[in-house]
């Protein structure tokens, strides 16, 4: 048990990493309301384009067909993997660590530079050179996650597509944290390519009768679906910074419960000694006071 005075020392440290704490909560809830608001706004256009994507997908008036759909033997492949730049966000960054060790175990039998990793975000990037066996790290995409932007994500989308469509990769895996809400942030993992030709469920039968297509259906897919892609990897960017900000809420408002607890316990810890200090004074005088009689 410490003195008063390293009681004292300690409550002010506490309240003092408690102010840090609340701090950065604040700014963090206004940072996830701005992407809230960045998701919403994106939402809607990503989803018409994918409901009139689909629309036309399932027309049976053509069998379309296209290289980015192509299932073949996975000899080389890539993985997305999305973190943070900065800490104090909980499990936000070693969940992805941990998906994506386990991604990679399902390649073993791959070579190393077979395997290319597109690390969006400063945390998975320190992470993927510390590994025992390093993969290749394609580019440097920190800056995205800081302030996503269309264009960063349509750069990584487009070389994905070239080096698809090129035979260089065989596969394109995403590995990414969804915003749910505020208290979770679902660890998640997709196929980005090949992409899948089949109608989801939900979507219209057939394509409306009020279009008028120029010049065909097939040129219109073949522009379409890039912008889907495109559109996908800067739905992921939005999503995993909104997810970020999340948990970076909780841990810090976690932190600050904690600290108002450490701080009862201290108060209370030091109440007592400052009252044994007090008795044992007021026993000293009394006593002394008896001696003199």
């Amino acid at each position: 048990m410490g003195s008063l005075k390293e009681i004292k020392q300690q409550i002010s440290s506490v309240k003092s990493t408690q102010k840090i704490t609340s701090a950065m909560k604040m700014v963090a809830s206004a940072k996830l309301r701005k992407a809230q608001y960045r998701i919403e706004s994106f939402l809607p256009y990503q989803r018409k384009l994918n409901e009139l994507l689909n629309a036309f997908l399932s027309s049976a008036e053509m069998d379309f067909s296209s290289g980015l759909a192509e299932t073949r033997e996975v000899k080389r492949v890539a993985i997305v993997a999305l973190s943070s730049n900065s800490s104090l966000c909980g499990a936000f960054n070693s969940n992805i660590l941990k998906l994506l060790k386990e991604t990679l175990d399902r390649y073993t039998h791959l070579n190393l530079d077979d395997v290319e990793i597109y690390a969006v975000g400063k945390k998975i990037e320190e992470q993927v050179r510390k590994l025992s066996l390093p993969c290749p790290i394609k580019g440097n995409y920190v800056e995205l996650m800081d302030k996503p932007y269309f264009e960063g994500a349509k750069q990584i989308a487009h070389l994905l597509i070239q080096d698809f469509l090129e035979g260089r990769i065989d596969k394109v895996e995403l590995l990414y944290n969804h915003f749910k809400n505020t208290v979770s942030q679902i660890p998640m993992q997709e196929t980005f390519l090949p992409i899948s030709l089949k109608k989801e469920k939900g979507t219209a039968s057939v394509v409306q009768t009020d279009y008028i297509i120029e010049p065909d259906r097939e040129t219109l897919l073949h522009s379409l679906i890039p912008k889907s892609l495109h559109s996908k990897i800067y739905a992921i960017l939005l999503d995993s910074a909104a997810a970020e900000q999340a948990a970076r809420v909780l841990a810090m408002q976690i932190a600050t419960d904690n600290a108002n607890e450490i701080l009862d316990d201290l108060t209370l810890q030091y109440n007592k000694q400052r009252q044994q200090a007090i008795t044992s004074e007021l026993l000293d005088i009394i006593g002394g006071s008896e001696a003199l009689k």
